[in-house]
């Protein structure tokens, strides 16, 4: 045992994991921030000596991270990124998770995937979704299915992510509704519902209505989470996919951050005081290969947010300020050649996103781009976490990069070069006429272009892929097979589903939902009970559309 270790707290089961009067490391003493004392001035509590837009952290504008102590008093949510098949078999995912995290000080957090007929807001008989059920996620066509993927897990004590954006409302009703069933109060639930509808028109494309009508649903939800649901996190504002379709790494700053500005602009616009929603908005950002670059640009997103939602919106609660962020490592990094780089790659990502202050992580799994991440990929990655928290002492200091010549000039230059970028968006009006424009579309396309442009001229090596190609065929994986019998079966619980419900109270609910949606209401609180009145995801989603309409794109595309 180290001396640092003997200086820790020995309860296993607690979530602190330092003294945060600071300890010693081989005689050396480690300071809880590494930065001046703080002193209080007229305006705000600011370092002394120090620049105050980089300050310490805990204290505003939160360049060095939101909380004084950060990992020290508590480390991040490692929340593994899970869904496929059947709803069964991604339950068994989720407690094989959880089995493997016992014992850390880490909370632990299940993160769902959907499939693609879901995420399109498609039933899984529909002629759409045919060959797509259950294949890169689970499927979700009813509250049956929705109890069946939670089965035995404690939603009042686990926490639960779900990555879905175009029916989002819709999901999030069917798990109100489950929890309902289940006795368990709304008050009592916490987790985070992805709902970014806005860069699903800049990258990912899984929209389903027009921007306007997409945004007023995000807003609903907005408006139910701060009304009911008080643990949870109605949107997760996510650059992820923005830098997974080729941005760069300022443009996922930018373009993630204005978005969250557009929902906090039409929330304050629903009648909203943003003290009463901003503290539960939460963000998802990429970790990719340019280490530095990665921490800056968390670095440089807290700063950003805090004085936006500070001097643009007029937020007074602290907790307005704080940009809480989940990061995952980056899918689209990883190689198909020679997979196993990709657990070192994922390795480096991942304490970027640390580095950089990140409050929950994902880590990738190595063969996930060859398929779906088998078991023994998925405890890679976990373990990656693990070792990470446990093995490095990257939690023994808050912000230890904080002060750094380099980092503090390159979060800098994010912060200038982002901000450049949103008086772009104010002076075209907006993200939604940005979406109309094809303007994000546009960028990221050119962005990815380039460094397409620089791995075809060498000028950017990827190993194992244009270098370092020696020994490729010996970095052969397991690859995770979906069976044809999980859609068949899928569509028989679907059918079965159908025929035990009442046909009259189903035509009740869905009118509605209509209804709502024509009388420009909340419609949240029809479609819990349309959930419940054993309505599917995709009637749910169609009723919706009689009164939205679809969206097929704009002028440009």
């Amino acid at each position: 045992m180290s001396q640092l270790d003997k200086n820790l707290p020995s309860t296993a089961n607690e979530p602190q994991s330092t003294d945060p009067e600071g300890v010693t490391i081989s005689g050396y003493e480690v300071d809880p921030c590494y930065g001046p004392g703080s002193v209080v001035t007229d305006d705000a509590t600011t370092p002394d000596g120090a620049d105050p837009r980089i300050a310490s952290p805990g204290i505003y504008p939160f360049t060095r991270g939101i909380h004084e102590q950060m990992y020290r008093k508590r480390l991040w949510t490692m929340r593994q990124f899970a869904g496929f098949g059947s709803a069964d078999d991604t339950n068994k995912r989720f407690k094989y998770l959880l089995e493997n995290a016992k014992g850390t000080k880490a909370n632990t957090g299940l993160s769902t995937a959907f499939d693609l007929p879901t995420l399109m807001g498609c039933d899984s008989d529909d002629p759409l979704s045919s060959g797509e059920v259950g294949r890169c996620g689970v499927a979700i066509d009813t509250i049956d299915d929705m109890h069946r993927l939670y089965a035995d897990i404690p939603i009042d004590k686990v926490t639960v992510s779900q990555t879905i954006n175009g029916p989002a409302c819709v999901i999030w009703a069917m798990y109100l509704a489950m929890a309902r069933e289940r006795g368990i109060p709304f008050s009592e639930i916490g987790g985070t519902l992805q709902n970014d509808i806005l860069k699903e028109f800049h990258s990912q494309n899984e929209f389903i209505y027009p921007p306007e009508a997409s945004v007023k649903l995000v807003v609903d939800t907005i408006e139910y989470a701060s009304r009911h649901c008080p643990r949870w996190n109605s949107v997760s504002i996510s650059g992820y996919h923005i830098r997974e379709a080729g941005s760069t790494a300022v443009q996922e700053l930018a373009f993630t951050l204005r978005d969250g500005m557009e929902y906090v602009e039409a929330a304050i616009k629903r009648g909203l005081d943003v003290d009463q929603f901003a503290p539960r908005l939460s963000f998802f950002f990429n970790s990719h290969n340019e280490f530095f670059e990665e921490i800056c640009k968390l670095r440089a997103a807290r700063r950003i947010w805090a004085t936006v939602m500070r001097e643009r919106y007029g937020a007074k609660n602290e907790r307005s300020l704080w940009m809480r962020t989940h990061v995952q490592t980056a899918g689209c990094s990883l190689t198909e050649q020679q997979p196993l780089n990709n657990i070192v790659r994922v390795a480096y990502q991942a304490m970027a996103g640390v580095l950089g202050g990140c409050q929950s992580l994902h880590t990738d799994s190595m063969d996930e781009t060859l398929g779906l991440p088998t078991e023994t990929a998925v405890r890679v990655a976990l373990r990656t976490q693990q070792i990470l928290a446990h093995e490095t002492g990257v939690h023994r200091t808050a912000d230890p990069l904080g002060g750094s010549w380099f980092v503090e000039a390159l979060t800098d230059q994010m912060e200038s070069d982002a901000l450049d970028i949103f008086a772009e968006i104010d002076e075209m009006g907006g993200v939604v006429e940005g979406i109309h424009r094809g303007y994000f579309r546009r960028s990221i396309a050119e962005a990815s272009y380039r460094f397409g442009q620089e791995m075809e001229a060498g000028d950017r090596i990827i190993v194992g892929v244009n270098a370092y190609n020696e020994g490729s065929d010996d970095h052969q994986v397991e690859i995770l097979q979906i069976p044809y019998e999980v859609e068949t079966d899928q569509c028989d619980r679907l059918a079965e589903f159908r025929s035990r419900r009442d046909d009259e109270q189903v035509g009740r609910a869905l009118d509605a939902i209509r209804e709502a949606a024509r009388n420009d209401e909340n419609v949240m609180d029809s479609l819990v009970e349309g959930a419940m009145a054993k309505c599917t995801l995709g009637e749910m989603v169609q009723a919706m559309g009689d009164v939205f309409g679809r969206y097929t794109g704009g002028p440009e595309w």
